[in-house]
């Protein structure tokens, strides 16, 4: 399994995402034991009471603003993402190592400690109710296509960079719910903010985290994308008026 990992981190920039994705599946035992690691290629959808969300997601608004709409473009918003990703990230963080330094610099591991099965079905219940608000970036972006765009529906072949609608979907709303249960745990990403976008890619692009099947997936895709790439992504997308899950 060593091997493995050490493979993984020699990948040639040549090599296809799937084959990546596929080698950091592979080790994920190197970087988590089986009682932590979340395999999110198996999901159950969620159900929650949105009014008891409603009455825990008070502390939620320090950071993640009214409904779920931050304010504060380094937080992501929350207001419309499905339930079943709302649930996952905060399996994630109620598990993860907070020694580690990607979690170390969050709140999050801490407030999710806190939280039972039921609390995190019902705050991502809530959350996936509000109606998420348009970014205020939105208009800084110019007309027209973007390379950004480009890089979010085509890809780059000459760089082994996959298009990122086959995953998140043609319209950036999240994954096509149709091709696998396991897409319910992929994100809407139209509309969200730029500098939360960045960071994120920047962070996998650097080995972080590693707690997910779906964080290993997006590891091998970072490492494609430079940083004038993840700007132009990032910008495309927090331009994108978002949309509602139904």
């Amino acid at each position: 399994m060593k091997t493995a990992a050490k493979r993984a981190h020699r990948l040639d920039r040549t090599a296809s995402p799937r084959a990546i994705a596929t080698l950091l599946l592979a080790c994920a035992g190197a970087n988590a034991s089986a009682a932590d690691f979340l395999d999110q290629r198996r999901v159950e959808p969620i159900q929650g009471d949105v009014a008891a969300g409603a009455a825990k997601a008070v502390v939620c608004v320090a950071c993640h603003g009214p409904n779920g709409n931050a304010i504060v473009p380094t937080f992501p918003k929350l207001a419309g993402q499905r339930a079943e990703y709302l649930h996952s990230r905060l399996s994630e963080y109620k598990h993860a190592d907070a020694k580690l330094p990607y979690y170390a610099a969050s709140p999050m591991p801490v407030q999710a400690q806190a939280l039972s099965e039921a609390d995190m079905h019902n705050l991502a219940a809530y959350f996936a109710a509000q109606k998420p608000m348009p970014s205020p970036t939105a208009a800084n972006t110019p007309p027209g296509e973007t390379r950004g765009e480009r890089l979010y529906r085509e890809g780059d072949s000459a760089r082994g960079i996959p298009p990122c609608q086959g995953c998140h979907g043609a319209n950036a709303e999240g994954g096509p719910v149709a091709a696998g249960d396991q897409y319910l745990v992929y994100p809407a990403l139209r509309g969200q903010h730029a500098p939360y976008l960045s960071a994120r890619l920047s962070n996998y692009r650097a080995g972080w985290p590693y707690r997910a099947s779906g964080d290993y997936i997006m590891a091998g895709v970072a490492r494609t994308l430079d940083d004038e790439s993840i700007q132009a992504v990032a910008a495309w997308l927090a331009a994108l008026p978002p949309q509602e899950q139904h």
